[in-house]
């Protein structure tokens, strides 16, 4: 400590304590999120040697180990998981500023992930009834039954999916329904081929089956629920006659069925909207469930942007409805 003119303490300067690049932290944000560095170049859009040569650098400058590097996998360190969280607080604090200063703090932009069907057939009805009263906000829908990296994408704000989730840090969960399936075709095609009274009786007509690559899609992976497991639950046994048509795409099925080709199992959040308008009626009244659910997982930073909050609001409202005051029946 001195003192100035005036008699005024001056306060010597602190000397600054090196860090290492902004780049490297980000870079180790990306490769820590996704726990591979395979993953964070194909989002950073590098090499896969150039994001193990960045985490190098970094974990020398800071005479400490980030990850520990297994056979087939990435954990981090204690220390890392710490880094980790301030570099993703760090970051987050970063970019609400810039936005700011950009003009674009209130970004109207939603992105969300989801798998093909999902997106299609019940999350695209609940944009655009959304847009009806936010006209203002857009959408990028990103969905593929390929890709299970989508939800950990930097720009995705919420993501749909299957199975049995756990929170990630940053994140928030909001159950849906469950998994519910149950064989649907449309009304020409039960008054010319049924009634069904029976499960062996749907051995008789054209089935319509989803493919076992369907199941076994990188961003699906779920224990099937197929004709083989509600011929199952009926206490019968699907007949395996020659379908005229087996894919591994919703779509397709569902196309296939609402051409008076035969029956599908269709989801329950999927077909609802064709039953309520008549198009599809359930061929027999046994559903059949995986003891699977369906979830929103929403990032908490994203939570904060207006357009985002809204329509998780008008999602989790829009399930809540329609479980309280019109549930599907056969």
């Amino acid at each position: 400590m001195t003192r100035g003119q005036g008699g005024v303490v001056a306060v010597p300067p602190i000397k600054r304590r090196y860090l290492p690049s902004l780049g490297s932290f980000a870079t180790f944000e990306v490769a820590a999120k996704h726990l591979s560095f395979t993953l964070a170049a194909k989002e950073l859009n590098v090499t896969q040697g150039a994001v193990s040569q960045q985490i190098r650098l970094l974990e020398r400058a800071l005479d400490t180990a980030l990850f520990l590097r297994r056979r087939n996998a990435l954990e981090l360190t204690a220390e890392g998981q710490t880094l980790f969280q301030a570099v993703t607080a760090g970051l987050d604090t970063i970019s609400s500023a810039v936005s700011v200063l950009a003009g674009d703090e209130e970004s109207q932009t939603v992105t969300v992930s989801a798998t093909d069907a999902m997106a299609l057939f019940w999350l695209q009805p609940l944009i655009d009834s959304f847009r009806e009263t936010h006209p203002e906000v857009g959408f990028v829908v990103l969905a593929s039954d390929a890709d299970d990296t989508l939800r950990n994408y930097a720009d995705v704000d919420i993501a749909f999916l299957c199975g049995n989730e756990r929170c990630e840090i940053g994140e928030e969960l909001h159950f849906l329904f469950p998994e519910i399936a149950q064989p649907v075709c449309t009304p020409q095609f039960l008054a010319l081929h049924g009634p069904f009274e029976d499960a062996d009786s749907l051995n008789l007509v054209d089935l319509l089956h989803l493919h076992d690559r369907h199941w076994s899609a990188d961003a699906i992976g779920w224990q099937p629920l197929g004709w083989p497991e509600w011929f199952r639950a009926q206490g019968a046994e699907w007949a395996k006659a020659p379908p005229i048509l087996s894919t591994n795409k919703v779509s397709l099925l569902m196309e296939a069925t609402l051409s008076h080709k035969g029956v599908m199992l269709g989801w329950h959040h999927m077909v609802e909207r064709m039953i309520d308008q008549r198009r599809l009626v359930f061929a027999h009244p046994a559903p059949i469930t995986a003891g699977r659910g369906n979830f929103l997982n929403c990032k908490q930073k994203s939570m904060k942007r207006a357009g985002v909050a809204a329509f998780v609001d008008h999602v989790i409202s829009a399930v809540k409805a329609r479980a309280d005051s019109q549930p599907i029946q056969p």
